[in-house]
């Protein structure tokens, strides 16, 4: 393959892994979607509660599917939602005790399901595969800044 059919095809499977991740990721676990996963990792890396909005930006979802996803996990008590202290109309968002123990729980079985996916990647594969979706991140970034 040329260097443009790579990167066709690179664009493409982006694609295409995403979506059989999301179908591993929510058989992986009947209790949380892969989706509902993501945004309470995005949640987690915050120092502070953080907004809807802000977390939506973070994992790169819109802020309606964001407040869907917020909305679903608070009503079976994964997270809480809190109006602003200084702002009523921001909605900042809690991590429970139910959620921090749930995924206490089943953290070996990620670590596990982890070492699956990469099955066959060692360091120096891992490091250059990082190296070049931090690449395209950037790039689709500056694109989303620019273009939209």
């Amino acid at each position: 393959m040329n260097e443009l059919e790579q990167k066709a095809y690179i664009f493409g499977t982006i694609f295409a892994l995403s979506n059989k991740l999301q179908v591993l990721g929510d058989a992986f676990d009947k209790n949380i979607t892969i989706k509902q996963w993501l945004f309470i990792v995005g949640v987690s890396k915050f120092g502070e509660p953080p907004t809807v909005t802000e977390v939506a930006k973070f994992v790169g979802y819109s802020r309606q599917n964001a407040k869907r996803i917020a909305a679903a996990l608070d009503e079976r008590g994964y997270i809480k939602i809190i109006k602003d202290r200084n702002d009523a109309r921001a909605l900042r968002i809690i991590l429970t005790q139910k959620c921090t123990e749930y995924f206490s729980r089943r953290s070996q079985r990620e670590l596990e399901f982890l070492d699956r996916v990469f099955t066959g990647f060692d360091a120096d594969l891992t490091h250059s595969v990082y190296q070049g979706l931090t690449r395209l991140e950037e790039n689709i970034e500056v694109m989303m800044n620019n273009d939209c």
